[in-house]
């Protein structure tokens, strides 16, 4: 019996799977890790619900065990461009002071941004945001919001956290059902007024209408829908309250954890875990081993 010589997201590694990514690597060396990432994907079947490959967990996989020093990958095909230094070019928005009741404004206007118009967005969200902009991967959605054709709020939507102790006891998930349904499941991993826009009401108003069309945005993205959002609220910051308004349901703490690379570390600084049914069944639906 081969024992375990390292664990990513729940899969166990032994020596074998080592000895198949060094050959995989071996024999397709010149043709990139990209390639290599693919491969790896067909071979153990890792494949997203729409149908496509799991490319990024493949190469962060890549990533790990080359850190562990199990493998070695070819060099790089292209050199990555890190754009969190900053942005060149500042892209017009305007900046009117805007303010009053929400009812003297017309509906919130939201689009639904892909990797060739967000720039704004990235560049708003890095200048304007506390924790400056997200590094979104996997399946993810950006909303950014316009009143009388103004930029006012943007939004990131993500790939659910795996370990939250209190939402998956509000959903009764074992981990059989977690394992193969979080998919069902999005973040609202940011999520920004802007520092000029000062309408009462208007953060719930936007929650309301971004969750509203969620489940379709990400159903026509990624070829299925979502029937349950979480969030977490730093509670040395905020008190929520915006979620609160747009019904979110409170369900508990954050430990005051955090992953990082593949490992969970302590930071003490506890979150309030929000939730946002989307669909009325979404605790059978999450449930569903089928």
């Amino acid at each position: 019996m081969n024992h375990p010589l390292f664990s990513y997201r729940n899969r166990q590694l032994d020596i074998q799977d080592i000895r198949f990514i060094q050959e995989l690597i071996a024999r397709d060396y010149l043709r990139g890790r990209s390639h290599i990432a693919r491969c790896l994907c067909q071979a153990w079947q890792w494949i997203q619900p729409n149908g496509k490959l799991k490319e990024f967990a493949a190469r962060d996989l890549l990533l790990r065990l080359e850190e562990k020093k199990y493998i070695t990958l070819p060099p790089r095909l292209s050199t990555k461009v890190n754009r969190k230094k900053g942005y060149e070019q500042i892209p017009f928005f305007r900046q009117d002071p805007l303010d009053g009741p929400l009812r003297q404004y017309d509906r919130p206007e939201i689009e639904v941004l892909d990797s060739r118009d967000r720039y704004l967005w990235d560049y708003l969200i890095h200048h304007y945001h506390y924790l400056g902009r997200p590094a979104l991967v996997g399946e993810h959605v950006r909303h950014l919001v316009r009143l009388r054709g103004q930029e006012v709020a943007c939004l990131a939507w993500a790939s659910a956290a795996w370990k939250v102790k209190d939402r998956d006891q509000f959903i009764g998930w074992e981990e059989t059902s977690k394992r193969k349904n979080l998919y069902l499941l999005a973040n609202n991993t940011r999520f920004l007024i802007l520092d000029w826009v000062r309408i009462k009401h208007l953060a719930s108003k936007i929650l309301a209408l971004s969750l509203r069309r969620l489940s379709a945005d990400w159903q026509q993205r990624y070829g299925h829908p979502i029937v349950l959002a979480e969030t977490f609220v730093d509670l040395s910051r905020f008190a929520g309250t915006c979620y609160q308004a747009a019904n979110w349901i409170y369900v508990g703490q954050t430990k005051g954890s955090a992953k990082q690379g593949n490992r969970y570390y302590y930071h003490g600084q506890p979150k309030a875990v929000y939730l946002y049914p989307l669909h009325r069944q979404f605790k059978r639906l999450l449930n569903d081993q089928g």
